[in-house]
């Protein structure tokens, strides 16, 4: 089916080949399904071949995260000025998905407005750069402050609702910023924008170029997946867990649902003003478009892609989100189709995600 569809876009040969590929997906599927005693004597078989290696030869955990972030360092030697552009885009993108996975993921708060965090950000450190002069190390903590401060007002609003009732309200929070930005012209320059904000700067250097933005998205976004890991395994993380799992239950054992549930939202809005700082001063110009409810549906499926509560699965998430349609641009006419069945393919065979949901347990210093 999918083939006959492609047939009229690109051409008998892309159509034979996707259909092709998606024949030996659902026939290895199938297969598995029919025959689970033999995948899991090729299970098996791989795990026995593993236990053969000297214990000297293999590679721990440690060694694959050094690896690959030695190789994400020498990147800018390599590729590109494009590819980093894009890759860019992928750090801040799996920011925003890190932050929106700690108020869906851990706590299960469904925020479809999530945008307007990393608008808010964004307009912070933008008027406060061109206006105040406010350099841009000084704008993340700025933008990070602002957001978490609306994140934490509109937690504080949405307390008594959850479920489609708590989306609504957030879809409505998203509209509401998004009229602002447009409406208000005496400070956000209404639909025309704010240009020239400021770049970041290190001593007398002025970060312009894309290797330079490269480094410092990257330095965020490794920053995020530090700070959400910790969480995570933190008691405030499994607290959050407890009330995503079962609120009721939660609460009739201790645990302070109301806070958690705001300081969830503030924390979320927080990441989404750090990314936002850094768009803005990435592009150095804002605009209320930037900044739609389209952008919240994008983040939303980052998180849901990578696993609700899996930290480096919501970051491949983002990256393969961001990434995989650009790989796709030279086959424009049938581009988007074939990433929709993509992910359409994934919910319906990992419908958790790419990483695993994470179990509930003890957590640490309890």
């Amino acid at each position: 089916m999918v083939g006959a569809l492609l047939l009229p876009l690109g051409g008998w040969r892309p159509a034979l080949a996707t259909a092709v590929i998606i024949a030996l997906a659902l026939g290895g599927w199938t297969f598995g399904r029919r025959h689970p005693r033999a995948i899991r004597g090729l299970t098996a078989s791989a795990k026995s071949l593993a236990a053969l290696v000297p214990p000297s030869a293999r590679i721990s955990n440690r060694g694959v995260q050094a690896v690959v972030i030695l190789a994400l360092l020498a990147a800018p030697l390599t590729l590109n000025n494009y590819v980093l552009d894009v890759l860019t885009l992928a750090w801040l993108y799996v920011v925003l998905a890190l932050g929106l996975q700690t108020t869906v993921g851990l706590a299960g708060l469904l925020d479809l407005g999530y945008a307007s965090f990393y608008a808010l950000g964004a307009y912070s450190y933008a008027i406060a750069s061109t206006r105040l002069g406010v350099s841009f190390w000084v704008g993340l903590p700025l933008g990070a402050l602002a957001s978490a401060a609306c994140g934490l007002l509109l937690g504080m609003i949405t307390l008594r609702l959850r479920g489609d009732y708590l989306a609504i309200v957030t879809l409505g929070f998203i509209q509401i910023v998004h009229l602002v930005l447009v409406n208000w012209d005496s400070v956000t320059n209404g639909p025309n924008g704010i240009l020239n904000v400021g770049r970041p700067q290190i001593g007398p250097i002025t970060l312009t170029s894309p290797p330079q933005f490269y480094y410092v998205t990257l330095a965020v976004a490794l920053l995020a997946i530090v700070v959400n890991t910790r969480l995570r395994a933190s008691r405030i993380g499994r607290a959050l867990m407890a009330i995503r799992d079962d609120e009721l239950a939660a609460e009739a054992v201790g645990v302070p649902t109301t806070r958690l549930k705001v300081l969830a939202f503030a924390l979320g809005a927080s990441w989404a003003g750090v990314a936002g700082v850094c768009f803005a001063a990435r592009y150095a110009f804002v605009s209320p478009e930037s900044f739609t409810f389209f952008e919240s549906v994008v983040i939303l499926a980052m998180v849901v892609l990578g696993g609700m509560s899996s930290v480096m699965g919501v970051a491949a998430g983002a990256v393969i989100i961001v990434v995989l349609p650009e790989l796709l641009r030279g086959v424009d006419d049938f581009r988007m189709l074939a990433f929709g069945a993509a992910l359409v393919a994934m919910m319906a065979w990992r419908p958790e995600g790419l990483g695993r949901r994470a179990p509930m347990g003890r957590a640490r210093g309890a």
